[in-house]
């Protein structure tokens, strides 16, 4: 149960003073919420952490200000000179004075009654704004603060700057922010009292307060003792839970599951081609943790195109042959379809029976597949989300395989866990995003690892290039010749953020001029608002060659496999993470063809921008590509995490994170090898830290499942 005394801070954001429906709104838009968070609550307020600071501190006379600065000035109210009638383009203006020297205060199209109530003339008010001057008057133009002196202490002298929406303005923000602190209840320390000395950091809530209500403008940075001990408190509370989570998994009786080899033998003989050093080894460990008495906690890391589906397919194998069945989860219908495709023909003749549900079987045929499924007549079963749906049963799920796991929560796994007999089923997570080492431990540090770090045999390097979007007419005619020579090309369409153009009205534009250039009925397009048979017939028709060219947002960047294409365009490259520019460029150079990859960006472009782009030149080396990654964008845009689906960081997005989240580690396991049921004054305090950062549901889940 969570503790009382955090019941405030898990309230709706409407509980604070000035958030109605319209505010909470925009908040929705401005934080970054949680996954499974679909409301604004009081603690994403609280984690809604400053980007920088507004000095306001500079309090000089009328005649000592200085132009273009922000400044807090006490004036005398002298006189109003509302806009002209019938004027709506003039500016009210309200003269002030010190005894140094006059201002005029300017505002356009604000109601006269608002400012006459704000400015009384002969009253005394501090204002605060940026001062310019105009002709030989000082102004400031629609001041940011105006209080009676009374009210002086309302004046934020020290103002954060908060990400924001249209709609919301800052001060709006601040105050609800500042509300939303006070909220927190003072809370017992969970760190260790020397290793805060050592650190000279502050407590946890003198912490929140200097972030929200700094006393130094570097109290906002992320390199400040504040900043810096919030984010090794995330750290803390995240290795903690994962230890958790991996030390209640690995004290569960797991299911044994051995088989004969008679049916890998099988699939060995149906192969084209010879398993890799590595997928042999990834093989041999699954065997391994399958075949133990202990719960099964494996993740399968594979770069693009290094063969994870024939890892999972021996291993769902292993299963089968046990007398039990697999089932494999997958985060999109397409990618579900395609694993099906890609291992029907060999499981055939290995004698696999192999069925698929997705969210678009209804009806009798959907019926029809789940009794066989029930009946025990299909081997493997394939599908989405709708796996775990209630109406699902296994005769004997053995073996499950979640594919890209990080677009999953935890929920999902336990679910489709929970639909195995005998405690439930041996679970392998598999991953083509390459996660950096030392992110794997954040993420994933309840899971042994298998990478498969080697392509199949016969794959040739693709050629990657970047040019600039002015050369846009000279990448159209290299395609027509490609085309002419049989190649199919994916054309990308970048996502567009904080604009009017949508990422699919882009591809819709794309897709007619191409449609201009090479003729009707060359060129497809896909995008994620089409419904599910339409996507399925465009992939179809360009899987059989019958278009050349697929114009698409980013919806094929897992799982799609066409060997036949070979080129790759991919537009506004700059606008990609390289997590996702790696991904995507791994669609082609799946077949004989030399495939290609072309970068276009716009110029000029930032540093990190090229930084990028070169990488992506220079290796297809996803492992080099994800550490480049991690020290492009620090820790807490995990790969381009809104990108690829992993987590994000709330306050860990911190310059020295990895060495902070080697620390965490080894504090976390050190406090539940001393004790492990946080029995202890400090392991009780731990226990809250772990509800705020709410690593809770994940520790509650895994006990229970």
């Amino acid at each position: 149960m969570r503790p009382n005394e955090l019941t405030a801070l898990f309230a709706s954001a409407q509980s604070i003073n000035g958030v109605g429906p319209r505010v909470l709104t925009f908040l929705k838009k401005a934080l970054r919420l949680p996954p499974g968070v679909s409301d604004p609550r009081v603690l994403d307020l609280v984690w809604h952490t400053p980007t920088g600071v507004i000095d306001r501190r500079a309090e000089p006379t009328v005649a000592g200000a200085v132009p273009g600065t922000i400044s807090t000035l006490k004036v005398r109210v002298l006189k109003h000179r509302p806009s002209p009638r019938g004027n709506t383009k003039a500016p009210y203006k309200v003269g002030c004075e010190d005894d140094t020297g006059r201002l005029d205060l300017i505002f356009f199209h604000m109601e006269r009654a608002f400012i006459e109530r704000q400015l009384p003339e002969g009253e005394i008010r501090y204002v605060s704004g940026r001062v310019e001057r105009y002709g030989d008057l000082l102004q400031m133009v629609h001041p940011d603060y105006i209080v009676s002196p009374d009210r002086r202490d309302d004046l934020p002298m020290l103002e954060p700057v908060y990400p924001l929406t249209a709609g919301l303005s800052g001060k709006i923000l601040t105050k609800i922010v500042r509300h939303a602190v006070e909220q927190m209840p003072t809370l017992p320390e969970w760190q260790d009292a020397a290793w805060l000395v050592q650190q000279k950091w502050p407590g946890f809530n003198e912490a929140v307060l200097r972030l929200h209500r700094p006393s130094d403008p570097a109290d906002v940075s992320t390199g400040s003792a504040a900043w810096q001990r919030l984010a090794y408190d995330e750290l803390l509370a995240g290795q903690l839970a994962l230890s958790l989570v991996r030390q209640s998994q690995k004290s569960r009786p797991g299911r044994i599951v051995t088989g004969n080899g008679e049916i890998r033998r099988r699939i060995l003989a149906a192969l084209p081609f010879t398993p890799t050093g590595s997928q042999v080894t990834a093989i041999a460990e699954i065997e391994a943790d399958m075949a133990a008495p202990h719960r099964m906690l494996r993740l399968l890391q594979g770069d693009v195109g290094s063969g994870k589906t024939l890892v999972a397919l021996m291993a769902m194998a292993i299963a089968v042959e046990a007398g039990g069945q697999a089932a494999l989860m997958a985060p999109t219908e397409v990618l579900a379809r395609q694993h099906v495709e890609t291992m029907a023909p060999i499981a055939e003749k290995a004698g696999l029976t192999i069925g698929l549900v997705t969210g678009r079987e209804k009806g009798k045929p959907r019926r029809e597949v789940l009794d066989r499924l029930a009946s025990g007549e299909i081997d493997i079963m394939i599908g989405t989300h709708a796996l775990f749906q209630p109406d699902v049963h296994f005769k004997d799920l053995a073996f499950a395989v979640i594919d890209e796991q990080h677009r999953f929560g935890v929920h999902q796994r336990l679910a489709l866990q929970a639909k195995g007999g005998h405690g439930g089923a041996e679970v392998l997570v598999m991953t083509a995003t390459p996660i950096p080492r030392t992110l794997l431990m954040t993420h994933y540090g309840d899971l042994d690892v298998s990478r498969l770090t080697e392509k199949p045999a016969g794959r040739k390097p693709i050629k990657t290039t970047s040019p600039a979007i002015g050369r846009l007419e000279d990448v159209i005619d290299g395609l027509k010749r490609a085309v002419t020579q049989g190649a199919q090309i994916y054309w990308i369409c970048p996502l567009i953020e904080s604009s009017e153009t949508s990422e699919l009205a882009a591809a819709e534009e794309r897709h007619a001029h191409l449609t201009q250039v090479f003729g009707e009925g060359v060129v497809g397009l896909l995008h994620g608002a089409m419904p599910g048979p339409q996507k399925d017939a465009v992939m179809a028709a360009f899987s059989a060659d019958q278009l050349k060219i697929l114009v698409s947002t980013t919806v094929i960047e897992v799982g799609v496999n066409v060997p036949n294409a070979s080129i790759m365009v991919i537009e506004h490259a700059e606008r990609f993470g390289l997590a996702q520019l790696h991904q995507l460029r791994g669609r082609v150079g799946r077949g004989d063809r030399q495939s290609y990859c072309l970068l276009l960006h716009d110029e000029p472009i930032g540093e990190t921008a090229q930084e990028r782009l070169k990488m992506m030149c220079e290796t297809e080396d996803g492992f080099l590509i994800a550490e480049k990654d991690l020290e492009l964008r620090g820790g807490g845009e995990v790969l381009g995490a809104r990108q690829s689906g992993l987590p994000e960081f709330r306050v860990a997005t911190v310059p020295n994170f990895s060495e902070l989240l080697g620390i965490a580690r080894d504090d976390a396991k050190m406090l539940l090898e001393r004790d492990p049921e946080l029995k202890s004054p400090r392991g009780e305090a731990v226990r809250k830290l772990l509800y705020l950062f709410e690593c809770d549901e994940a520790v509650r889940l895994f006990r229970a499942a």
